[in-house]
């Protein structure tokens, strides 16, 4: 089985996170509100890898759906925090264009990610939240559709 830190989506998420690093280490260290969005930005990025590899780590769709609304969430918060750099006298903001490609690159593979969990392993999701497409907070589960729980594979 192939390590999340291995997979495409890490990487560029890891890449994101270097990259904001890079970037916000400009930001005037007397300057309290940049330092504060230094720190949201690499919380963010660092809730993206961890929600990743979490997700990785379990078979179950909704929990898998639960990291990525997470990291969707995280990663739209870095893509509009650069918003008001200009406004808090950041003089390097034009750099910030770099992460928004970045994230931008990231959104596809996301999309591509997300794809890829398979809808049939899963436990009702009595929040109603997170079920497959077709399954409602009500639906019954038959005892075959738990079959997956016992495999040994690794999907």
């Amino acid at each position: 089985m192939q390590s999340s830190r291995e997979i495409p989506i890490f990487k560029k998420a890891e890449e994101i996170y270097q990259a904001l690093n890079t970037i916000t280490d400009l930001f005037p260290e007397d300057n309290d509100y940049l330092q504060h969005l230094k720190s949201n930005l690499l919380e963010d990025s660092m809730v993206i890898q961890a929600k990743i590899s979490g997700a990785e780590a379990v078979k179950l769709y909704d929990i898998k759906m639960e990291n990525a609304a997470i990291i969707r969430k995280a990663a739209r918060d870095i893509m509009v925090g650069g918003n008001t750099l200009e406004m808090f006298d950041f003089e390097d903001a034009k750099y910030y264009k770099i992460i928004r490609n970045l994230i931008e690159e990231f959104r596809i593979l996301f999309a591509e990610w997300v794809e890829g969990f398979n809808p049939k392993h899963f436990i009702v999701d009595d929040w109603g939240l997170f079920n497959p497409p077709g399954i409602s907070r009500d639906y019954v589960q038959r005892d075959d559709e738990l079959n997956f729980l016992y495999e040994d594979d690794d999907e």
